[in-house]
């Protein structure tokens, strides 16, 4: 009895804490992510028609986008979140219409023209269209970030539910620590990746304030979150997943 009614408890504690994203969820937000690679030696120009461009896309956007440049793990050099809203149909709605218009007469350019003048520097890039939170709490987390970790995944076969259950069960290991949990994001449509996580941290002295946990309270939020143990945590992922991405940013402010 007490074996289910700590499932019930974690249970609970998952859907509270950080619920799997997808079409169905009621409350979900569709986004647009975009990963860009800079040509060799072309970083800075990319790096500066972004920014350029940024007040642009910021009048276009009623919250938001939020951008984040890669420190070191993977070979993407910039990451973009663009909110489109409670689904496809925002993309193309006449307010969002008007809002795109509006914000190119001013700029002078629209997007089309201004990826003319971008992709001429840039080596590599990945659209991704993903369920996830609402732009609010999206909004609220990056403000108060200076630091990410992003873990972009590709899930084996039927075990994609699984993969996005195991994310929020290190949610809940991630709330028994008292750390902040990952925001989670599932795939819409676009590239292949089934799903990804952000985690929010004010600086990498932050994120690297883990270390300091003891291993004992680890492991029994680790089992409190229902895992066997800490060490399990990551096996458990691997398990699950074909492909992962594990990437350090820093904020572009």
């Amino acid at each position: 009895m007490r074996t289910l009614a700590r499932t019930a408890l974690v249970l609970l504690a998952i859907a509270t804490i950080a619920p799997t994203v997808s079409a169905q969820d009621g409350d979900a937000q569709l986004y647009r992510t975009v990963f860009l690679r800079a040509a060799p030696g072309e970083l800075q120009t990319v790096l500066d028609l972004i920014e350029e461009r940024w007040p642009t896309w910021q009048a276009a956007n009623e919250i938001g986008p939020f951008r984040m440049r890669h420190s070191q793990g993977d070979h993407w050099d910039l990451m973009l979140l663009f909110h489109v809203g409670d689904d496809f149909s925002a993309h193309f709605d006449d307010a969002t219409a008007a809002r795109n218009n509006a914000a190119w007469e001013s700029a002078g350019e629209t997007d089309e023209e201004f990826e003319g003048r971008l992709l001429p520097h840039v080596a590599w890039r990945e659209e991704l269209w993903v369920w996830g939170a609402s732009a609010d709490e999206v909004a609220d987390r990056f403000a108060d970030a200076g630091y990410f970790h992003v873990e972009v995944f590709l899930a084996v076969a039927g075990r994609r539910a699984e993969l996005l259950e195991q994310r929020a069960m290190e949610n809940v290991y991630l709330d028994e620590i008292g750390r902040e949990p990952n925001l989670i994001f599932s795939r819409a449509a676009g590239a292949a990746w089934d799903s990804y996580t952000i985690g929010f941290y004010r600086d990498i002295k932050h994120f690297a304030e883990s270390a300091d946990i003891p291993a004992d309270v680890e492991d029994r939020a680790a089992v409190a979150a229902g895992f066997e143990s800490t060490s399990t945590i990551g096996t458990y992922l691997r398990s699950l997943i074909t492909r992962h991405h594990d990437t350090l940013a820093t904020a572009i402010r």
